[in-house]
Formats: structure tokens, C-alpha cells, sequence
């Protein structure tokens, strides 16, 4: 082998500290193989212990399990050059290592036991597994969902269908909520056993839990559609209205009454245009609702998760400032604006950056009010902050109640995002908010607050662009009529098109549409109404025409154009569209 890629495999070599017990040199180097993902050199440390007589605690072990079932599921290296041999020896290590622990009378941990429940799962022995589970509930551990995932993907692998049932309701009866891999596997599952009635339940938590699906997720619901059995099932008549109430129950977006119509589906990528009308279908996406007392309940959440982590009356002093200034229709998380793309060798804190972004949210706002910068105050002392022109800057925006900088110790994430959340307004970041902070807040409202508030922005030759939120819902929308569009999850480039997949179906129309060829070459297209408030246009390449309206009260719509029509629904009854007015996502 050539010594300088030989070189290159090895991880550094851990440098013992001084005066350390065996037991304590043996976990520095664990440590060191575990960040490495060193299985060969961690076996090789726990047999020259074991030789030694060395005696190992819980956190040796643990960090033991846990390379031998990640080596055993095959995590730990590409796919290429892990050989069978190598998971069959993590497989039979991790086990002698668990029965060591209970010889020894260690007493195992969730992590102990999760790990176990890997290397079962790697044998795709889901009983196992789900025995471990078990063991932990009945020892009063704390499961996390890695916890459940081992069981339930195993019995999913082995298309042991009421198996991974069980164990999906037993752990959401334990308020643990799987998440895109484990509802995929239980999707891929549904299909392949042709449980029709799981499938359609399973895209109704993808679009709760998940909303904007991944590429792999996408092509096993792809495959779903193009199936046989997906063409064969669906109402064929079904009570309009009824389905128009559960959409406004909803909120919009959907309506969880089962599979409409019949026939095969035509399945497309596509996308959608700025006003979010796909451009395959003609669908107008809508806007989901979001309650205003859930808003509420949120906030407060937000300021008693805030005070409890806050020192003193830090955050208390915030909401009592906010009494005296507020309300605002933008808030710009400073730091975040300040140090964008400032990762070069004369980068740093942009003063300018964070000036343009202000007078630009500024001049969007209906009344010119300054937006609400929210700023650490270290960012406001010593270096460039020392600057006149810095200095007088952060005054006058001081003395127009457009600047709070919050006190040593704090966290500035939790200022921003509850100002926001309390005057209902936009907040100007690129925070990908995905660190332990905003775990804390992963409930299903703070998924959607984010998509309808917040304004991502970039900068070109001309200045600061603000990307204001979309007037519709990223998220999974199935219409009235049984059509489905997913959006597909890309990367973080907010100036990248979004693809979504368009799934509609020939004769499932509750509009009863039907579209009629003139002698002239034009078109006719008649629509029944049925209650529900839309509109019938012209689909072009270039815009949207309207040309005629219907309500409530109008039966029958009749329009004519040498163009194809569509009638697009709106969902919930009427909805207003919103705009980029700082009001709107209330």
C-alpha cells in the first residue's frame, strides 16, 4: 500500500495527559477513535485492557457499542470497502462487549440499550430490538427516537408490516414523533404490501412532520402513484362539501378524507411560479392559516423558555422595553446580517451590510418605520464599533427605538425571534435556526410561523435583496379535487428554483370540468361551481389571465379564449393573498 495513503487513513494519534489513571487514559483514547470513527484501534484499546485487567465504566463501554453498531449498520466508512466480515466481527464484538457490562453488573443506559437495539437491527432482528425498547420503558429511561428507529426500520426491511405498526404507535402513544427516514421506510413499507389506507395516512404526517420532502422520499411516493393498486383506489363520488369544510378546518392545503377519484395519475416535476401556480396543472397552492391564539401560546412559550435560561431580568427587560417601543413590522437579527460572507482573510463585522438591509426594510414598510436590530452588546464595543461613523450610526438608530442590544451572557437568538413572533411580524436572517435552541421550539406551529415570516436577503451590485416569504405554504398540498403537489427539498441557495412534483388524475374533478372545442378553434370551458369560490382563467407561458369570476351564488361559469383553461379553486373559501406588506402574516 502506498505509505502516503496509508498515512492519510490513520487518524492522529492521541496525546495521553499526564498523570491520568489507566481508566482515564483508556477513555481519552476512546474518545479519540470515536471521533475518527476508529472501530479497528478501539477493539484493539478494549482487548489490552480486558488483558490488562483494566475495569471498564459505562462511558468505555457505550463508546464501544456505539462503533461496533455503527461498523455493524454499515455507517462508519463508504459502502465500497466495508465487507461482510467486518460487520459480522462489529456484530459479534458489540455483543461480548454488552455481555461483559452485565457480568460486571454495569448497569446499561439508553445509550446502552439503543446500541444493542442497533446491532439486532443490523441482523434485522426487529424482535430484538424491540425488546430493548421495551426494557428501557420498563426501567423509566428517557427514549429518544434513535431509541425506536432500530426496531421499527428492521421490521420495515423485513416487510414485517404489523410489526413496524406496532412499534410506530407504541412510540407515538410515548409522544416521540418519527421523522423523514422512519416515515419513509414506513411508507416504502405500505406500498410494497399495498396498504393503501397507511399510505394516504403516512403523506398526511409527511406533510404535518416533514412538509418539503427529500429526493429518496420523493421517488418512493413517485412510485406510489405510478403503481397499480395507486390508480385502482379513491372515491369515485364523494360530498363536496364536506371536503371544502375539512380544508378550512385544516387550515387550508388539505383535507384527510381519503383518496379522491379513480384512474392513473399523471406524475411530473415541476415548478412553481411566483404567485405559486404550477406551471404542469394550473393549481393555484394556497397559503395554510395560522391561528392567532396558537401564535399566542407560542410567544409565551417562547418568553417563559427565554426567562428560565436568561440571567436575571435580562429578558423581562426586553419584553418591558417592547411595551415602550414596539409593535414593528421587521426585526433583523444584526450579527447575522453584519457577518454575511465575511468568512475571507479581511472579513468582519460589515457595518454597511447591516445599513443597507435596514433602510431597505425600512422603505418596504407601509408607514417608513425603522425595523427593530437586535444586536449583542459586545458587537456595539472595541474594534470597528469604535469607528465615528459606527458610533453615531448605532446612536441615531438608539434615539429612533430601532436598536436593542441585548446584555452580556444572553443569547441574542432568543430577543429576535420572539420579537418577531410577537408583533406577528417578518424577521430579516439567514439563520437556518437548527441548533439546540430552536429544537427546543420543534413543534408543528414554529415550522410553519418560520415559512410565512421569514426574509432571507443577498447582495448583489445593486445592494441588499430581500427574498420575502412565498405567498403560499411549502408544504405538501393536496386539493379538493384529489390532486397532490410535494415540494422537494434542495439545497440552502434561497435564489434556487424549488422543484415540486404535480400528481393529478383524469375524471376526478368535484368540478365536474369539461373542456369543449368550437368549430373556430377556440376553446369553451364550462365549470360547475359546487360552493366553492374560484376563478377561471387563461393559463399562458407568460401570465395568468382572468377572465371571469364566480361565487357562491353562480352556478355555472362559461368563458371563451383561443388559450387552455383551468379552474382553480381556492382553498378554504375566500382567502386573500398576501402580500409583501408586513401586516400580512398575522
Amino acid at each position: 500500500m502506498d505509505s502516503s495513503k496509508q498515512n492519510e487513513r490513520q487518524p492522529p494519534r492521541a496525546v495521553k495527559k499526564k498523570n491520568q489513571t489507566p481508566e482515564g487514559q483508556l477513555r481519552f483514547c476512546l474518545e479519540t477513535c470515536s471521533k475518527h470513527k476508529d472501530i479497528s484501534q478501539a477493539i484493539s484499546l478494549y482487548e489490552k485492557a480486558m488483558a490488562q485487567g483494566i475495569k471498564l465504566n459505562l462511558y468505555h463501554c457505550n463508546t464501544l457499542l456505539y462503533l461496533c453498531s455503527s461498523e455493524a449498520l454499515g455507517l462508519l466508512r463508504p459502502e465500497e470497502t466495508l465487507k461482510e466480515s467486518d460487520k459480522t466481527f462489529a456484530f459479534n464484538k458489540g455483543f461480548e462487549i454488552y455481555r461483559h457490562m452485565i457480568s460486571s453488573n454495569i448497569p446499561p443506559n439508553e445509550a446502552t440499550l439503543t446500541a444493542v437495539a442497533r446491532l439486532a437491527a443490523a441482523n434485522e432482528d426487529g424482535d430484538m430490538a424491540f425488546e430493548m425498547v421495551k426494557k428501557m420503558v420498563s426501567q423509566n429511561l428517557f427514549l429518544k427516537l434513535r431509541s425506536y428507529s432500530p426496531a421499527l426500520l428492521a421490521f420495515c426491511k423485513r416487510k414485517e408490516a404489523d410489526k413496524a405498526y406496532e412499534v410506530d404507535e407504541y412510540m407515538v402513544s410515548k409522544g416521540v414523533k418519527p421523522e423523514e427516514e422512519e416515515l419513509r421506510a414506513l411508507l416504502r413499507l405500505s406500498i410494497e404490501v399495498g396498504r393503501e389506507e397507511k399510505v394516504y395516512s403516512l403523506m398526511h404526517r409527511l406533510r404535518a412532520n416533514v412538509r418539503q420532502v427529500s429526493p429518496s422520499t420523493c421517488e418512493v411516493i413517485e412510485q406510489w402513484f405510478k403503481s397499480k393498486v395507486g390508480a385502482e383506489v379513491g372515491k369515485e363520488k364523494w360530498d363536496a362539501v364536506k371536503i371544502r369544510e375539512a380544508m378550512v378546518s385544516d387550515g387550508g392545503g388539505g383535507h384527510g378524507q381519503g383518496w379522491l377519484g379513480k384512474g392513473n395519475w399523471r406524475v411530473e416535476k415541476t415548478i412553481m411560479s411566483p404567485e405559486g401556480v404550477c406551471q404542469c396543472c394550473g393549481k393555484q397552492l394556497v397559503s395554510s392559516d395560522i391561528d392567532s391564539e396558537e401564535t399566542e401560546t407560542f410567544a409565551q412559550s417562547l418568553a417563559r423558555l427565554a426567562c428560565e435560561r436568561e440571567a436575571n431580568q435580562n429578558f423581562k427587560n426586553f419584553q418591558g422595553w417592547l411595551d415602550c417601543h414596539g409593535p414593528y413590522e421587521y426585526i433583523v437579527d444584526g450579527a447575522n446580517v453584519c457577518l454575511y460572507q465575511q468568512n475571507f482573510s479581511n472579513g468582519g463585522f460589515n457595518i454597511h451590510q447591516l445599513k443597507s438591509v435596514v433602510e431597505e426594510a425600512r422603505q418596504r414598510s407601509l408607514m417608513k418605520k425603522w425595523p427593530l436590530i437586535i444586536l449583542h452588546n459586545k458587537r456595539t464595543r472595541g474594534g470597528p464599533a469604535d469607528e465615528p461613523y459606527t458610533k453615531q450610526l448605532f446612536e441615531d438608530w438608539r434615539k429612533s427605538g430601532a436598536l436593542y442590544t441585548t446584555p452580556t451572557g444572553s443569547n441574542d437568538d432568543w430577543y429576535w425571534l420572539y420579537a418577531a413572533v410577537r408583533f406577528k411580524c417578518f424577521l430579516v436572517t439567514n439563520d437556518q435556526m437548527r441548533d439546540h435552541l430552536f429544537e427546543i421550539l420543534g413543534n408543528e406551529f414554529f415550522p410553519k410561523w418560520r415559512e410565512s415570516h421569514q426574509v432571507y436577503f443577498t447582495f448583489n451590485r445593486l445592494g441588499p435583496q430581500l427574498h420575502m416569504p412565498p405567498p403560499y405554504s411549502v408544504v405538501i398540498q393536496e386539493s379538493e379535487t384529489g390532486s397532490w403537489h410535494i415540494p422537494i427539498k434542495g439545497a440552502d441557495d434561497i435564489e434556487t428554483v424549488r422543484s415540486w412534483l404535480c400528481v393529478t388524475r383524469s375524471g376526478t374533478s368535484g368540478l365536474e370540468q369539461r373542456l369543449i372545442s368550437s368549430e373556430e378553434g377556440n376553446t369553451l370551458c364550462q365549470s360547475q361551481c359546487l360552493g366553492i369560490e374560484g376563478i377561471c382563467v387563461a393559463n399562458t407561458s407568460a401570465h395568468m389571465v382572468q377572465l371571469s369570476t364566480c361565487n357562491q351564488n353562480t352556478d355555472v361559469i362559461e368563458c371563451s379564449t383561443n388559450f387552455t383553461k383551468s379552474f382553480l379553486p381556492r382553498a378554504g373559501g375566500k382567502r386573500k393573498s398576501r402580500s409583501s406588506s408586513p401586516s400580512s402574516p398575522s
